[in-house]
């Protein structure tokens, strides 16, 4: 299948610049946590599974190695993968209804939730996919702003309502959308590991990463705590949130919004 993540890096693996300290506590109830969806909530990347699963030919491949190459921006890239894509909403259904979560995702979503945080998904893929796993894995209680999608026969027909016209990178613009999903004066949280991940982390106080977000931070020498699996951020934000505003908090810590 297609994969557009490297290799996951242990947590220990945590990247820092100079002036920040190696553990920041997490004061939750004065923040807005924002996760990916594919490989983050997910344990592998769902779009793109589906896209090979069902493709009639192999021409999503160019869209995808030119979109890797920074030659095109995502929304390009998707409407040319759709194009090649055949299937009935019968086999797409059957197909979401074997996807699962990481095993930790309804532990972590239970203590955001404890410390009322309504957390927000922010996807590069559909509405369609994500609203039917996670209503297939008896999740409530989180938002999803994602592309859209249209089922017309055998074809599925995109739409991109959270496009910023005046960045092509994205289909989803995820940066925009922190403004419209909660209180400004809130730090926020960001967890995530792909492409479409990198401008809206750089924008977040703290950030969770693995796979291409982790190593983006690593050349960048900003600071992010490396995770695995989404257990290590609930271990993570159990271990150091205590809402302190010592020298060490999150608050001491956050990058600068840009």
């Amino acid at each position: 299948m297609p994969t557009r993540f490297l290799n996951v890096s242990p947590i220990s693996q945590a990247i820092k610049p100079h002036t920040a300290v190696t553990t920041p506590d997490v004061d939750l109830a004065a923040s807005r946590v924002y996760f990916d969806f594919d490989n983050t909530i997910t344990t592998f990347d769902v779009l793109d599974a589906i896209i090979e699963q069902f493709s009639i030919d192999r021409e999503w491949v160019a869209y995808e190695e030119a979109w890797r190459a920074g030659d095109i921006g995502s929304k390009e890239c998707l409407e040319g993968q759709l194009r090649s894509i055949r299937c009935t909403r019968e086999s797409l259904t059957e197909y979401l209804s074997t996807v699962t979560l990481d095993a930790h995702f309804k532990r972590l979503l239970a203590l955001l939730q404890d410390a009322g945080i309504r957390p927000v998904i922010l996807s590069d893929s559909f509405t369609f996919f994500i609203s039917s796993i996670l209503r297939n894995n008896n999740v409530k209680g989180i938002s999803v702003y994602a592309n859209r999608l249209r089922l017309y026969e055998d074809r599925l027909i995109p739409s991109f309502p959270h496009t910023n016209h005046l960045c092509s990178h994205c289909a989803h613009c995820k940066t925009n959308n922190f403004s419209s999903s909660g209180t400004a004066e809130k730090s926020i949280i960001y967890i995530g590991d792909g492409l479409s991940d990198v401008c809206p982390a750089q924008h977040a106080d703290l950030v969770f990463a693995k796979s291409t977000l982790l190593n983006h931070f690593k050349k960048a020498k900003r600071y992010c705590v490396a995770f695995n699996d989404l257990g290590d951020v609930y271990n993570y934000c159990k271990e150091h949130s205590n809402g302190s505003e010592k020298e060490g908090s999150c608050e001491a810590a956050k990058v600068s919004r840009k």
